[in-house]
C-alpha cells in the first residue's frame, strides 16, 4: 500500500509549512573507514537545526569526516564508511565495531544514511530504488539493471507506505518484519519495529543518466519514535541546500 499526494494539495501544503526557529544541538564526530585509509572523528561546534527546543534536548548532530551527517538520539554510537558505491553513516545505541556493521547488520534500533552514487557499483542500487519509487526513471533504470540481468521492480514493496513530498523526495514506512525500502538495501534487519525514512534524489554524477540517491532509514525504540519525523525533515532540509 502507498499514499500519493496530488500536486495541487502538495503545493498548498508547501506554502503553509512553517519551520520552527533554529536551536542548537551538540555536535558528535564519527570515525569512518575508507577504501585506502581510515578517518578520525572530526571536531565541530554545536549545530543549528530547525527543530523545537523540546526535541533538541533529546538529539545530537552526528557527522563523519566523509561529510555525511544526521540527527540522532543523544548518547548513540556512530561510524561511517566510504567506498566505490558511495558513503554511509550508521548509528546505534550499541557500540559499532570497526567492520561496520558486519554481515549481520542491525537487529535493534539504528539509523543509516547512505549517499549512493549513480556511477560505479552504486548504480545498481540507485536503479532499483528509482524503479520502485520514481517511475519516470524506469526506462533508464531498466537499462542499468539489464547489465546484471536483474528484473526491473514493478513498483513499491507491498508492505511499504509511501508519501511523496515533492518530485524528488518520498518518505516511506516499512512495516515490521517486512521487506521494504527500510530493510532491503540497508543494514537494518527485519524486526518487530517499523523502519521509516526518506529517499531523496540528488544531482547526477558526472556522465551519468541517473541521479545520486540519499537513503535515510530510521528505526527508533518505542519511547523515541516521535523523533523520527524530526530527523527525516532535517535531513530533507539539508539535502535541499546546495553543497558549498
Amino acid at each position: 500500500m502507498f499514499l500519493l499526494l496530488v500536486p495541487a494539495l502538495l503545493a498548498q501544503r508547501e506554502r503553509t509549512v512553517r519551520h520552527p526557529p533554529q536551536v542548537t544541538v551538540p555536535f558528535v564526530g564519527c570515525e569512518a573507514q575508507g577504501q585506502l585509509e581510515d578517518f578520525n572523528a572530526p571536531t565541530g561546534t554545536p549545530r543549528a537545526v530547525a527543530i523545537s527546543s523540546q526535541n533538541a534536548q533529546k538529539l545530537a548532530y552526528y557527522e563523519a569526516a566523509i561529510g555525511l551527517g544526521v540527527l540522532a538520539p543523544r548518547g548513540w554510537h556512530c561510524r561511517g564508511s566510504s567506498g566505490s558505491a558511495g558513503d554511509a553513516l550508521w548509528l546505534s545505541p550499541d557500540p559499532i565495531n570497526s567492520h561496520v556493521p558486519g554481515s549481520s547488520g542491525f537487529a535493534g534500533p539504528a539509523i543509516e544514511i547512505y549517499h549512493t552514487l549513480s556511477a560505479a557499483s552504486g548504480r545498481y542500487s540507485v536503479a532499483e530504488i528509482l524503479a520502485r519509487v520514481f517511475p519516470e526513471y524506469k526506462v533508464q533504470a531498466a537499462a542499468v539493471l539489464a547489465g546484471i540481468e536483474q528484473a526491473v521492480p514493478s513498483g513499491p514493496h507491498p508492505e511499504d507506505a509511501l508519501t511523496y513530498r515533492s518530485k524528488s523526495v518520498v518518505e516511506f514506512r516499512t512495516a515490521p518484519q517486512s521487506e521494504g525500502l527500510g530493510t532491503h538495501l540497508t543494514r537494518l534487519r527485519k524486526s518487530s519495529l517499523p523502519v521509516s525514512g526518506a529517499v531523496i534524489m540528488l544531482d547526477k554524477s558526472i556522465g551519468e543518466e541517473l541521479p545520486d540517491i540519499l537513503l535515510l532509514a530510521i528505526r527508533l525504540p518505542p519511547a523515541l519514535q516521535q523523533l523520527t519525523p524530526v530527523i527525516v525533515r532535517q535531513a530533507e532540509r539539508e539535502a535541499a541546500v546546495p553543497a558549498q
